[in-house]
């Protein structure tokens, strides 16, 4: 088993979540992971919850409407804008908890991810910066660190099962 960088680190007084993960693949693989959203659906969400975008449009100003889903049947819905996109390199979007019908719950956070590649292997910065504080702490009493970090192995399976089928 390959040892793999994965740093996550909670700035309060920042209001940001700083985040290096890398992955045992190729960096157009670790894109398309992260900008298409019939990937996007096999791992962003922590077992045994699921994910389901109702739509994505990966381009400046597009957005991406999506749910986790709970065991119960239970949606949590989210609406990112994104806000900037350099082609396998960066992007950075706006994102929201919303209502099914797409309406945003204020404040949000930012997040920028920058994606470089070393060798046989991705590395993935991720830097979420939080309007307030209370969002930020909100998002991880609701167990943001743990399901992140299960949503990571996620993607290393999928990626891993990706790179054999290629």
């Amino acid at each position: 088993m390959i040892n793999l960088l994965f740093d996550f680190n909670v700035d309060k007084a920042a209001k940001t979540v700083f985040i290096t993960r890398e992955f045992d693949a190729a960096l157009s693989l670790v894109w398309d992971a992260f900008t298409k959203a019939d990937l996007l659906d096999q791992w962003v969400a922590p077992k045994p919850w699921t994910s389901k975008t109702k739509y994505m449009n990966f381009e400046v100003g597009g957005k991406r409407f999506y749910a986790m889903v709970s065991p119960e049947g239970q949606e949590r819905w989210s609406i990112q804008k994104y806000t900037s996109i350099n082609a396998k390199t960066n992007f950075k979007m706006f994102n929201a908890f919303a209502d099914e019908d797409e309406n945003p719950q204020l404040p949000g956070s930012d997040w920028d991810y920058t994606f470089s590649e070393q060798g046989e292997k991705t590395t993935v910065h991720i830097t979420i910066y939080n309007e307030s504080l209370e969002r930020m702490e909100k998002m991880i009493e609701m167990g943001f660190t743990q399901g992140f970090k299960a949503s990571m192995n996620n993607l290393e399976n999928l990626l891993a099962d990706l790179s054999q089928s290629r």
